[in-house]
């Protein structure tokens, strides 16, 4: 073998060329100042007030030893709402639910996961005894 085929990989001169060297900024634009581009950067956010506390209970009685977990206590919002609701908890849990008589029944145990929903929706849950 001949050292002609080898790749110098000592970082000499072949590995030093900047094609951006002769590159000046005459003509460009001017830049607006850093400071005012951080602080639209971060800017606070408006903090969404809480919309109420809900009671979220673990349920067995009355139906056939099957588990439910019940959303109840909403103050302030119509069935639409609680509908949309019980609709994203129902895809997050992967479950079935409805809404009775103004409360939300989402099958099984999800008192974790109901809680999580609730709260990014600015509720207050509460686990209750049940």
């Amino acid at each position: 073998m001949s050292n002609s085929k080898r790749i110098p990989t000592d970082g000499g001169a072949s590995l030093t060329h900047n094609p951006f060297a002769v590159l000046t900024s005459e003509g460009l634009p001017v830049a607006a100042p850093l400071a005012a581009k951080v602080e639209s950067i971060h800017a606070p956010k408006p903090v969404r007030k809480h919309r109420g506390r809900v009671d979220i209970l673990r349920v067995k009685a009355g139906r056939g030893g099957k588990t439910v977990t019940v959303v109840k206590n909403f103050v302030g919002i119509g069935l639409p709402e609680k509908e949309q609701l019980a609709k994203a908890m129902q895809r997050a849990c992967g479950t079935g639910g409805t809404v009775k008589a103004g409360q939300i029944e989402i099958q099984g145990d999800q008192r974790t996961e109901v809680a999580r929903i609730l709260t990014e929706a600015n509720f207050q849950p509460v686990f209750a005894g049940g």
